[in-house]
């Protein structure tokens, strides 16, 4: 029963159509541009100073140095197979606090994200990570976005979309056990093999009349966030603001900005925000993963992004930026499927 209903409610949402499908007219778009620029790996000029132009295998942490640090959170590197006596150490002079946010510096799309509350759970998490993992301050901001910012050849930058994110969070009624609310939600519903991993017998406690808990704290679509398309926020006090912010951060021409945040009023103004993380080239427009969009918005939005990373490519290469070569993009695209086998092992 439960699978034929998630079944339906897939085929019925193209949000969660295999990324083949959705993508399907950019591929041919994709090759007119490799004809056009005689590279497969064009797309590594569109952010020169980011690795692969943050197509696959960039740092976070390399991505991070780039921004002003006022920025985002408080971030330090820990490589593989540090003990945990080291690791506290250096969370104490960082003055990063109990709870923080743990990822993997090269990472996949929320995969092995988590919000660790003290040192045991920290310590748990270490016994199984084998990369190199970023720990970083709670964000104390209750809002989170996706900003796409372009930045074309001989033109200002400009902000070409808002996805806002609406979390996991359940309200209780004192009848009915986390469980239960689940599947009183197909969004969430999808993601219960993966919450039962992470609460185990928790999700058996009935939830107290309007006690909330927010089930997955990380504004990732594959992990249950919905996207909703905030466009309508832009205005032109933001993107002068973030054209400033942008133009600090050196090389950086095209992609998503993750962002948490007070108030759209403040953010416009440059105030009470940070930056959780920058995605390049890979970045997608993720507004068009509103429900209330069609797929043919999707595709319109998709291609249009896409030429705009062509062209911006473009440029950065005729003032100097270098294509990957065939072999130099494949050597990248099998480490990159070795690290997305690691995380997914976790």
């Amino acid at each position: 029963m439960k699978k034929a209903k998630l079944f339906l409610h897939k085929l019925f949402h193209w949000e969660y159509w295999p990324y083949q499908v959705v993508y399907f007219p950019v591929y041919f778009q994709y090759l007119f541009y490799v004809l056009k620029t005689r590279s497969f790996f064009y797309f590594n000029a569109v952010n020169p100073t980011i690795k692969n132009g943050g197509f696959f295998m960039e740092s976070k942490k390399e991505i991070y140095d780039l921004i002003p640090q006022e920025y985002y959170p408080t971030t330090i590197l820990i490589e593989p197979n540090e003990k945990i006596e080291y690791i506290l150490n250096k969370i104490n002079e960082a003055a990063i606090e109990f709870p923080l946010i743990v990822k993997p510096d090269i990472g996949l799309r929320g995969t092995a994200v988590k919000k660790i509350h003290n040192a045991n759970e920290l310590e748990a998490y270490f016994s199984k990570a084998n990369f190199t993992v970023l720990i970083q301050s709670l964000i104390p901001f209750k809002n989170e976005i996706g900003l796409f910012y372009v930045k074309l050849p001989n033109q200002p930058g400009k902000i070409t979309g808002i996805v806002s994110k609406e979390f996991m969070i359940l309200k209780g009624n004192g009848k009915n056990t986390i469980r239960e609310l689940i599947h009183q939600n197909n969004r969430y519903l999808m993601q219960l093999d993966a919450l039962e991993m992470e609460y185990q017998e928790k999700l058996n406690t009935i939830l107290p009349n309007g006690e909330t808990i927010n089930l997955v704290p990380y504004g990732n679509h594959c992990r249950g966030t919905k996207f909703v398309d905030a466009s309508f926020e832009i205005t032109l006090e933001m993107e002068k603001t973030f054209n400033s912010i942008c133009n600090q951060i050196n090389g950086f021409y095209y992609g998503r900005m993750d962002i948490m945040f007070e108030s759209f009023e403040d953010l416009a103004k440059g105030k009470k925000f940070k930056i959780v993380e920058i995605n390049g080239a890979i970045s997608e427009p993720t507004q068009i993963y509103d429900p209330k969009h069609s797929l043919w918005f999707g595709w319109k939005e998709l291609t249009r992004h896409f030429h705009y990373m062509y062209l911006i490519s473009k440029h950065n290469h005729n003032n100097g930026a270098k294509y990957l070569s065939f072999s130099e993009g494949v050597t990248e695209f099998k480490k990159h499927n070795k690290h997305y086998n690691t995380i997914l092992d976790f």
